[in-house]
């Protein structure tokens, strides 16, 4: 026969409560795994912070800087997500893309920071202008941005 499966407590990349049989109070490990999956599904946060908001709203989130205080001490980088019953912590995966509503746009978390990728700029000048390839280059810009892939200088 063979050996029982053994379940970990949380799911392997954002910690998400698991159900196991006969637990009690399951709609509370279930309901945490909701909201946390509501949280990243599609990421979107106010900007950053090193301060509490003071009145944040139910699926409000920030990232929280390295020169945070308060309950945010200690937690830079982290996504503090406010939800029923307080503040949830997410950490941060490589690769991870949020929007940022204060910039108007995406922020990917890359070699363990956050970082706002910038459009590059049309080119200009030169002596031998060559037409097609600058609008071709303008387009491929034009397309970018609006894929969100990269924001305006």
């Amino acid at each position: 026969m063979p050996d029982p499966i053994a379940f970990s407590s949380t799911a392997p990349r954002f910690a998400l409560p698991l159900l196991f049989a006969g637990q009690s109070q399951k709609e509370m490990t279930f309901n945490e795994a909701i909201l946390l999956v509501d949280f990243l599904l599609q990421p979107v946060i106010e900007g950053t912070t090193s301060t509490v908001p003071s009145a944040p709203t139910p699926g409000q989130c920030w990232i929280i800087n390295s020169s945070a205080s308060g309950i945010f001490a200690g937690k830079a980088d982290q996504i503090a997500a406010w939800g029923e019953g307080g503040w949830r912590y997410i950490a941060p995966k490589e690769g991870m893309r949020v929007y940022d509503r204060a910039q108007t746009g995406h922020r990917i978390y890359r070699g363990g920071a956050w970082r706002t990728p910038t459009m590059p700029i049309a080119p200009t000048g030169g002596t031998t202008i060559d037409v097609q390839a600058r609008s071709a280059i303008i387009a491929i810009i034009d397309a970018m941005r609006d894929a969100g892939i990269a924001l305006s200088p």
